[in-house]
């Protein structure tokens, strides 16, 4: 499992940061670049709550095999699509499957980690992720600059293909079909869950911003572009295993706060950095908060959902989250091209210094607590 997630990050890390100069490339402007995550994310926060759900009723396990093999068809369609516009609606699509992909790996996870270690092994877990995000830009930088889009894309889809394997070669998991959530609009989303993941919204829009942009920004100031994922990476996977092990022991709720203002910091840095220091710093803050809050975040909520609501509880998450991602993307699009990184960054740092109030203010409302517990 940990493998299957490596190679998803290794190849979606190489399509995210290249996209945007291949739009460019193709006659868009820095807007148009942004919609290509922006899009990928919106259609995957409105597809989560449904994809969740199915994949509660007829099994992770088939839903990571369709789901990859989908996004093969879809990377090698990147590399033949003769305009932008066509791409940015093939990824309307592809949005729909990457969210499957995303809500029933977490969900698979979470069957195999022990309740009392929580946050400490989705910490394990999300080093697939680090990792892959930290060589993917590299590598996919890298066959663009060399080999072209259409080579990226191919190189990117053989990956896509090795993820179906290791799908594949999973043990079943047990779907919950006599118990898990019906698909009437009424029983797919966890609404109390999806108020209090607006936390994870007014963060995750400096991440989108950062996924679209901060390469671009990086080439601007003479910046290494891959840089900034490099060692957000890094420091992501030093203090990860770390914070989560002590917050098993001392409660998830205590180090949220923390690792939401190690976010703020982070962006503000970004907004006003010109040179190598400042985004090197940048990222290590921006890793060691980042990097941690979505696994404490998760173990924190999980505590009150039952078993067979887990997946669809993810795909709530989920939703919040990459709704959060593809306004940041489209977002710091639009007003870089008007006024700059630096104030587009400075306004997503704004917005992710709203999530601490927020938080705070649901914790004391006490909304974890009613998340929903049906059985049928």
């Amino acid at each position: 499992m940990w493998c299957y997630n490596f190679t998803v990050f290794v190849s979606a890390f190489q399509l995210l940061p290249t996209a945007p100069f291949h739009i460019l490339k193709l006659g868009g402007n820095q807007a148009a670049a942004g919609l290509f995550l922006g899009l990928l994310t919106y259609a995957s926060a409105i597809s989560a709550p449904i994809t969740g759900a199915i994949g509660d009723r007829f099994g992770k396990r088939r839903v990571l095999i369709v789901a990859s093999i989908a996004i093969t068809v879809f990377s090698l369609l990147y590399a033949i699509a003769p305009s932008y516009q066509l791409i940015l609606a093939l990824v309307l699509v592809h949005g729909v499957f990457w969210s499957g992909l995303l809500s029933s790996s977490s969900s698979y996870f979470m069957d195999i980690i022990p309740l009392s270690r929580r946050a400490e092994g989705l910490g394990y877990s999300g080093f697939a992720s680090m990792l892959g995000v930290a060589v993917g830009p590299w590598i996919g930088l890298y066959v663009f600059d060399h080999g072209g889009w259409w080579l990226m894309c191919v190189e990117a889809a053989v990956l896509n293909i090795i993820m179906a394997v290791i799908a594949w070669r999973l043990p079943p998991d047990t779907p919950h079909a006599d118990h898990a959530p019906s698909l009437h609009p009424r029983d797919l989303v966890e609404w109390r869950v999806i108020v209090g993941a607006v936390t994870l919204f007014l963060y995750s829009f400096s991440y989108g911003g950062i996924t679209s942009f901060v390469a671009v920004y990086a080439g601007q100031v003479g910046v290494p572009r891959a840089l900034y994922f490099t060692v957000f990476c890094v420091a992501t996977i030093l203090t990860r295993p770390f914070i989560g092990r002590y917050a098993d022991r001392v409660g998830h709720r205590r180090l949220i706060v923390p690792c939401l203002t190690l976010i703020v910091i982070a962006i503000g840095l970004l907004s006003i950095a010109n040179d190598r220091p400042l985004f090197v710093v940048s990222a290590m803050f921006f890793g060691v908060g980042f990097g941690s809050a979505y696994p404490l975040f998760v173990s924190h909520l999980m505590q009150h959902v039952p078993a067979n609501r887990r997946t669809a509880t993810f795909g709530a998450m989920i939703g919040a989250f990459d709704t959060g991602i593809g306004t940041g993307s489209i977002a710091v699009g639009w007003l870089s091209e008007h006024y700059g990184f630096g104030r587009a960054f400075g306004f997503a740092g704004a917005l992710a210094l709203l999530s601490i109030p927020y938080f705070l203010y649901m914790e004391k409302r006490q909304w974890t607590t009613s998340v929903s517990a049906r059985q049928d």
